[in-house]
């Protein structure tokens, strides 16, 4: 793997870690919305989802 790849998937992982985080922090504030783990899990999951569309081409 070259070093571009992995700084790539260095900084998808953080993206990922501030839009859970984020998300999390959201709902949190507003607990109306829904249990904070579960929506930030939902965006980790989706985000995951997405690499894995990517990462197969």
């Amino acid at each position: 793997m070259s070093s571009l790849a992995l700084a790539v998937l260095l900084l998808l992982v953080l993206v990922t870690l501030l839009l859970a985080g984020g998300i999390g922090y959201v709902v949190h504030r507003h607990p109306v919305l829904v249990a904070p783990i579960t929506a930030a899990g939902t965006a980790v999951a989706l985000v995951v989802a997405c690499l894995g569309l990517i990462a197969a081409r």
